[in-house]
């Protein structure tokens, strides 16, 4: 069910590309992956911004270009808000990037897969050599919660790659966000004897329990920020596994892809991106908000070029703040 239904609909175009990159990953994810690439209407792609759409937990940039109920998926936002003259008119790829742990954080992991190296040497060339977009200068990220966290490493990390970034509730300040669930993701190992008892479980279930999929969000943290491949699926936890006591040496591999460690090494690169933009509900119930006040607070401290917006809402169903961040976006890749 879309909001309007009078505007001309652009063209999606799934494209298949065989990663090279993911070929022996530890996880046994598939190496083929597609790639969802919306086109406005009236246009080939040719000489327009990319923007690529980094999906949250359990998402795939697949599903963004679905049927959704009671709303509005992203090419049908897309065409509103192009038909509207909001938004000029760009390329938008949704990649499948989810893995067996249940997501991504976008980031190089010896157990995750190299995924930063995978969407800016694999993924975004196929795209642009496909549809003739983007190129340097014109390429912009996006996304929410884990796909806003991925968008902000990348322009912190690469912003000679991407000219421009949107964080929407991206994960942040750690302490508060990841610390709180070691204790119910301990529980939920303990119940089952190890890390692979668990997992095996969980993928057999014809129905797996809401508690068991945060928990395994824990593990696939903990296999991207401090993977083990030694260890069943590369996870081990940073605390004891009796008391849940921190173990300081490993917390703090962790704590070194907070965005609020990495801002302190990769600000400087941020000024040359042309557009950023940081969102956050200010009830959120991942408690992200609060990272989010402190990163925007040390980029103004650090004279860092910035957009940010609270809004009042929580963590869930905020896709309409893509009317707010697609527009800021495209016009300054324009």
């Amino acid at each position: 069910m879309t909001r309007r239904t009078t505007h001309p609909a652009g063209k999606v175009t799934r494209i298949t590309v065989q990663s090279k990159l993911l070929e022996g990953n530890l996880l046994g994810d598939p190496t083929e992956r597609h790639i969802d690439v919306y086109t406005p209407h009236g246009h080939d792609g040719a000489g327009l911004p990319l923007l690529v759409d980094l999906a949250g937990y359990t998402g795939s940039g697949l599903s963004h270009s679905a049927w959704k109920n009671f709303g509005e998926n992203l090419p049908e936002r897309l065409d509103r808000l192009i038909g509207d003259g909001v938004l000029p008119p760009v390329v938008v790829a949704m990649p499948d990037c989810f893995t067996r742990l249940g997501g991504n954080q976008y980031v190089n992991s010896s157990v995750m897969g190299p995924w930063e190296d995978i969407l800016i040497t694999e993924f975004v060339p196929a795209v642009e050599a496909r549809f003739q977009c983007g190129g340097a200068g014109q390429r912009g990220v996006f996304g929410k919660s884990s796909g806003g966290y991925g968008s902000i490493v990348h322009a912190l990390k690469h912003n000679e790659f991407w000219a421009a970034a949107a964080c929407h509730s991206g994960d942040m300040a750690f302490e508060l966000c990841y610390a709180r669930d070691f204790p119910a993701a301990l529980r939920a190992l303990a119940k089952h004897g190890s890390v692979e008892a668990f997992i095996e479980q969980l993928e057999a279930s014809p129905k797996p329990k809401g508690d068991d999929i945060h928990a395994l969000m824990t593990c696939a943290m903990a296999a991207t920020y401090d993977p083990d491949p030694s260890q069943p699926f590369g996870v081990r936890l940073p605390v004891s596994l009796d008391t849940c006591e921190r173990i300081e040496a490993l917390w703090s591999n962790w704590l070194d892809w907070d965005p609020l460690t990495l801002v302190e090494s990769h600000h400087a690169g941020l000024n040359d991106l042309k557009a950023l933009f940081i969102d956050c509900g200010d009830i959120d119930q991942y408690d992200l908000v609060y990272g989010a006040r402190r990163l925007t607070r040390r980029l103004t401290e650090l004279g860092v070029k910035h957009r940010y917006e609270e809004f009042p809402d929580t963590h869930s169903g905020i896709d309409y703040r893509m009317d707010v961040s697609l527009p800021y976006l495209a016009n300054a890749l324009i």
